[in-house]
């Protein structure tokens, strides 16, 4: 029979490497490509004004692509729940396809449509296509549970093989026997929303670096694979997090989006590093899409993955609440310079280096403030261009030293970490310009300015720019001792390793091989920094 399909877009905003849309064409007498305004998402997340643009654009350049192989993107607004049924009717649709999506709200959310289309005897394809491998299995090959380390998703995932091949793009001959029927009435009902429309103020915009789409991300993908000897030499421990322009590729925001498909990154990564010398994961370009996949699966098989509470992987700590510790932070206010520029950074551009954002998780944890890392995922969610469900939760429990990386005594020094790149602090005067005039001497560390060199830089501490609101040496110490209490309540002993970070070697302290710090040892390359 000659199906009418409706193909569900939902992360994966774009036609290459999307065995779901290929499904929902073939024998497909009238296809319907759709996205769903979905109100759980603004009323249950936060979601900047930068990341909505960046969801715009991605919709305007789908619908493009779609006009080239003539075919329309409809926009719907409403509860899937809610709109299928009608949709169903309306176009008396025959089969539903989608991308397997493994978020929690998703699975419940696809699980209620799947029944529905049952009962409108509607066929469901569901397609893997946003990871790597197929997540379900990678827990089943490893007897039901989640891998806990990198080094145990890699000895899962060495039987398995590769990842499978990307698809192929749709062309015009794909919808050769199909049409995409579209009614002048469809022109206001289904078009791609404006920033008014989502409630967003395109006032407070930041600067436009990243153009949200499937073509962008193609286009950036290929500038960064003629870079031969930079992809095959690439170790992520030794880019710079304060580079005055991005040390890496910034294909994130595209890859959460679904503009560019994790499968065609590696094997153009296999591409390039076929016959010649290359970095090897953890720390290359592949080990980089091993890190979301290994992150993906924590979020499918550990229970209430993105909490501290039920979650039976993390430590549980008696972190404070401190709602102008946690402002201050957020708002890039804390009188640290460092800390502030990268969360100024965030704030206006949407995107920081994975370095900095080991920095300044680690200042707001157990570092410095002693401020839960739920409080930095909520703010990271809000303001990441790439905030992912997974990665977002497993990258602040590891950075707490909560779950997966447990040597809490290694703690980024809010001064040092940053001086070892950027000795001259050119990052800290592009996102803090009111302290331009400091001299490299002070820039890390104005409050140490004798006064007259504060007037004369036009910026008195204090006022014009605040004191730091711990003192990092004082309150690191006394945090160590608050998380090696914590684990000692975990496991009624202590493993912290034998080395402190900052330099002074502990005495009295077992260190055991415990499995799950293999990667923690694996990533011994990490810039950490003595104060």
């Amino acid at each position: 029979m000659n199906h009418n399909s409706i193909h569900w877009f939902r992360k994966g905003l774009r036609l290459h490497d999307n065995p779901a849309l290929l499904a929902a064409m073939k024998d497909c007498a009238e296809l319907y490509p759709i996205f769903i305004l979905d109100p759980w998402f603004p009323k249950n997340m936060q979601v900047s004004v930068n990341r909505w643009r960046f969801l715009v654009e991605a919709l305007k350049d789908l619908d493009e692509n779609l006009k080239k192989i003539n075919s329309r993107l409809f926009v719907v607004r409403g509860k899937p729940a809610e709109v299928f049924p009608v949709l169903f009717k309306k176009w008396k649709v025959t089969r539903l396809t989608f991308e397997v999506d493994t978020e929690p709200y998703s699975k419940q959310r696809d699980a209620e449509v799947e029944k529905m289309a049952a009962e409108h005897s509607v066929q469901v394809i569901q397609k893997v296509s946003n990871t790597l491998y197929d997540i379900d299995r990678i827990i089943a090959e490893n007897n039901g549970k989640a891998p806990l380390t990198y080094v145990r998703l890699q000895t899962v995932l060495a039987p398995l093989g590769s990842p499978k091949r990307p698809a192929q793009a749709p062309t015009k001959n794909d919808m050769k026997e199909c049409s995409t029927p579209w009614k002048s009435s469809y022109d206001g009902k289904y078009s791609i929303p404006t920033l008014e429309e989502l409630g967003q103020d395109p006032e407070k915009l930041g600067p436009h670096l990243y153009p949200g789409g499937e073509t962008e991300a193609l286009s950036r993908l290929e500038i960064y694979m003629k870079r031969t000897a930079w992809v095959c030499n690439f170790q992520k421990p030794e880019t710079e997090p304060n580079s005055l322009t991005p040390s890496t590729t910034v294909l994130s925001p595209y890859m959460k989006f679904g503009c560019l498909s994790a499968r065609t990154f590696w094997w153009k990564l296999a591409d390039v590093y076929h016959g010649r010398k290359h970095s090897h994961p953890p720390v290359s370009l592949h080990g980089q899409l091993l890190w979301r996949e290994f992150f993906y699966t924590a979020g499918v098989g550990v229970p209430n993955f993105n909490k501290m509470e039920g979650n039976p992987v993390c430590v549980q700590v008696d972190w404070d609440n401190n709602k102008e510790h946690l402002k201050a932070w957020s708002e890039g206010r804390t009188g640290y310079p460092f800390i502030d520029a990268i969360m100024t950074q965030l704030r206006t551009e949407g995107w920081i280096h994975h370095l900095a954002r080991h920095a300044v998780a680690c200042f707001l944890t157990r570092g410095d403030l002693w401020i839960s890392w739920e409080e930095g995922q909520k703010v990271f969610e809000e303001l990441l261009l790439d905030a992912d469900w997974s990665l977002n939760a497993g990258n602040w429990q590891w950075l707490s030293a909560s779950a997966f990386f447990h040597q809490f005594f290694r703690v980024y020094s809010p001064v040092a970490f940053g001086k070892k790149t950027d000795k001259n602090g050119e990052y800290i005067k592009k996102y803090l310009p009111f302290l331009k005039k400091f001299p490299a001497e002070y820039i890390y560390e104005p409050w140490k300015a004798p006064r007259s060199l504060q007037e004369r830089a036009g910026c008195i501490i204090g006022k014009d720019y605040p004191k730091p609101i711990v003192e990092h040496e004082v309150v690191r110490k006394k945090n160590i001792q608050r998380m090696k209490a914590a684990y000692a309540r975990r496991s009624g002993s202590v493993d912290v390793g034998d080395k402190d970070l900052e330099g002074s070697k502990k005495k009295g302290v077992k260190r055991n091989a415990a499995k799950e710090q293999s990667v923690a040892d694996l990533l011994k390359k990490a810039k950490f920094k003595k104060d």
